[in-house]
């Protein structure tokens, strides 16, 4: 078994909250090992194509666990298309090269599902890589939550509770617009403990008329104000159609000519869905003669200080990752399973989607008492 001297670290894609605390725990779990260091490369795979090194020693690590972002910065490049100069380039080979310039026994990707497509890349080039996996949206495969989701879910939920004085008190439907993507954990878990009366996810396609039916019946029943928990990425069930259709044409295409026409026709769809909340609002106004107002929360879902929970789930999977690394094991992503961890390939992890399951039980409970999906 090949003893470990040197990890390399980075963070990539979005940033979330919880992310230094993973820093922290890889660090100092690391640096208790005897003769091993740590070396971080700034700004994603960006840091590790242009050599953008910065030494992780203890007074680096200190004080960084309830700090949110990313000490050493992120990005989205991918190794295989990163702007240089002005032009794409194919940087696989430069970060190939300064891994084992550095003289590096494994590298530590920390970030979502992007980052797991490149770091399946890498691995094919025979770099030593563990992932932990991070981002709000929840939506990485195969591990039960993801490091920043916790903190996201906090803030979207006090938000939610700080719409309900405005709505009620001026009579009118308040939507708010939360992040997540194609997936709905981060609505649908805002909704709930929120006390959304609609919540409206990805993954289950709404029609507008069953929408403003329910806030009728509320308005019928004397309560004049509702709250729409809405996902980025919800759509009516017509888009969802049209979505699919498109998707469906793209993965047969029979030619490079063909599928180039359905990735135009997908980006059409795209811009068209863009500023669906606000549609949505005027859709419900003229359905149910109530006033309603868009909150879109953006950014601010992924920024401040780190959650307990994020910070326990990061220090968790960061401290089991040098453990992993010290048993030179390599190519997986350290998952959170119940209140432990599992190393998962990351060959099973790359370009899959964790979606909220139609019968899930979050689903089954907003049911019960009485919120609306939509369908």
């Amino acid at each position: 078994m090949k003893k470990i001297r040197r990890i390399g670290i980075i963070t990539a894609g979005g940033d979330s909250p919880g992310l230094n605390a993973a820093i922290r725990g890889v660090g100092k779990a690391a640096l208790s090992e005897p003769g091993m260091e740590v070396i971080a490369f700034r700004d994603g795979f960006r840091g590790l194509a242009e050599n953008l090194r910065l030494r992780m020693d203890k007074r680096a690590l200190a004080g960084i666990l309830t700090v949110g972002g990313t000490i050493i910065g992120t990005s989205r490049d991918k190794p295989h298309r990163m702007e240089i100069n002005g032009e794409m380039r194919d940087m696989t080979d430069a970060i190939v090269r300064n891994y084992k310039q550095n003289k590096l026994d494994a590298l530590v990707c920390i970030g979502g599902g992007g980052t797991h497509k490149n770091a399946l890349r890498l691995i094919e080039r025979g770099l030593n890589i563990v992932t932990l996996p991070k981002t709000i949206d929840n939506d990485v495969a195969l591990t039960d939550s993801t490091i920043g989701f916790d903190t996201a879910l906090d803030i979207a939920t006090d938000a939610i509770d700080r719409l309900h004085s405005t709505a009620h008190s001026h009579h009118r439907i308040i939507i708010a617009e939360i992040m997540g993507h194609r997936a709905g954990w981060l609505s649908l878990g805002a909704g709930i403990a929120g006390g959304a009366d609609v919540i409206l996810i990805p993954e289950i396609p709404y029609d507008i008329k069953k929408v403003a039916a329910a806030i009728r019946r509320r308005s019928q029943q004397g309560t004049n104000f509702s709250i729409v928990a809405v996902a980025e990425g919800a759509m009516t069930v017509e888009d969802a159609a049209e979505f699919a259709a498109a998707e469906r044409r793209k993965k047969s295409a029979p030619s490079s000519e063909a599928k180039k026409r359905a990735k135009t026709e997908l980006a059409a769809l795209e811009a068209r869905h863009a500023g669906s909340t606000w549609r949505l609002a005027k859709q419900l106004e003229e359905h149910t003669h109530l006033e309603a107002r868009v909150t879109i929360l953006g950014y601010v879902q992924r920024g401040g200080t780190p959650s307990s929970g994020d910070r326990l789930l990061a220090t968790r999977l960061g401290t089991k990752c040098v453990e992993l690394i010290r048993e030179n094991v390599f190519g997986v992503m350290v998952a959170a399973r119940g209140e432990g961890t599992k190393p998962v390939p990351i060959a099973e992890v790359a370009g899959k989607l964790k979606t909220v399951p139609p019968d899930h039980q979050w689903i089954e409970s907003a049911r019960r008492v009485g919120t609306c999906f939509g369908n």
